[in-house]
């Protein structure tokens, strides 16, 4: 909330001062003279922060609800005495974490063409939703598509929007995990599919405390704030919710193009929960590499003759080699210094028990290598 002004000390100062703080307690703003009128007062510390359970819609939601996909219900109760508690810090994970969203494949988790219909149907409300997420009120179309369906997979913390009155006001909020949010090409929710609402960075204010209900295995020290990447995000690594697997997911996708990962997280969806051991992204956003394969070796072996040494170059012979005539174009190959070959082409070095002639090719590579490599996904 933007400051206010010196106020002049003459009678009524006391009462303007009061009336100055019921509009910043009410969540109002002014303006002073030159500002922009599209310009976005700070907001005021976080007072409350409102729980928001995954299929909750806000009564003063931006649009319908265009989530086609959600969490499963939780069993259980919801535990006592967290309304009114102060909000701990949460647990800050990078927006391209493997496993910080899940969804199914090849089913986006909200539908973006209707939220770009239900929006830009009404003027009014397309600028108030460009000026809470912070972008042109002329981009909104473009902008919602690129953005990516998914689902949260942790609670998680953001700074949230309500439409009212023509115009947006900015709440602060903890999005159950299994919402159906679109992400931006950094990692972060930018808008969450059951209200049309759009999402920013929480607001970290002091003396926060809960507000709303909470659901069943809600735990205050187990929420994250997604912080976004440095480096645009080409692609995110989800949970699937099936089959416990790891999805690849293209940015601005509806899932038509998801896939098997080109390079695995180094541990399973079960294991990857961002709520207790976030993993940190690599600089560029790409997803941790697994451990390196064995390389093959590097003189490969001959396929019609055993194992020999490397020959010298003609330029650097051995010091202790003795000197030697230069072999006849008849000769079948050049000694090398510590090992001489025998003259019969198929004859073994002497450390070889017996003269047999060497396995053949098709003895050593009996079926196609090509078919021994592991199968290619291609998605």
């Amino acid at each position: 909330m933007r400051t206010p002004g010196r106020w002049p000390t003459r009678p009524g100062a006391v009462a303007a001062a009061a009336l100055a703080a019921a509009l910043l307690m009410a969540g109002c703003s002014s303006k002073g003279p030159g500002e922009a009128a599209t310009e976005q007062a700070p907001a005021a510390p976080a007072r409350e922060v409102l729980l928001q359970a995954a299929g909750a819609q806000s009564p003063d939601a931006f649009t319908p609800s265009t989530a086609q996909e959600g969490a499963p219900a939780r069993s259980g109760t919801a535990p006592d005495g967290v309304v009114g508690t102060p909000v701990p810090a949460a647990r800050e994970v990078g927006g391209a974490t493997p496993g910080l969203y899940a969804g199914t494949r090849s089913v986006a988790s909200c539908d973006v063409a209707r939220q770009v219909a239900l929006l830009t149907a009404e003027p009014a409300r397309a600028r108030s939703f460009a000026e809470a997420a912070g972008i042109p009120e002329s981009e909104v179309a473009g902008w919602l598509r690129g953005l990516t369906p998914v689902m949260l997979r942790a609670d998680t913390r953001v700074t949230d929007h309500g439409y009212r009155d023509g115009r947006a006001t900015a709440f602060q909020s903890v999005l159950q995990g299994g919402t159906a949010v679109l992400v931006d090409r950094y990692g972060t929710p930018r808008v969450r599919c059951a209200c049309g609402s759009p999402l920013r960075s929480p607001s970290a204010g002091p003396g926060a405390v809960h507000a709303g209900e909470p659901w069943p295995g809600y735990a205050p020290d187990r929420v994250v704030a997604v912080t976004p990447t440095s480096t645009v995000v080409t692609s995110l690594v989800i949970a699937s919710l099936a089959d416990n697997t790891w999805i690849e997911r293209t940015a601005g996708s509806d899932g038509e193009g998801d896939r098997r990962p080109g390079v695995l997280p180094p541990c399973d969806p079960a294991s990857c929960d961002p709520a207790t051991a976030p993993a940190a992204p690599l600089p560029d956003g790409r997803a941790p590499q697994s451990p390196a394969q064995p390389q093959a070796p590097a003189t490969p072996r001959s396929p019609d003759r055993g194992t020999r040494p490397a020959e010298p170059l003609p330029d650097a012979p051995s010091p202790d080699a003795p000197a030697q005539d230069t072999p006849s174009p008849d000769a079948p190959d050049v000694p090398t210094p510590d090992l001489p070959m025998p003259d019969a082409p198929h004859d073994l070095p002497p450390e070889y028990p017996s003269a047999e002639p060497p396995p053949s090719f098709e003895e050593l590579f009996p079926n196609d290598p090509a078919a021994q490599q592991p199968e290619t996904f291609e998605g």
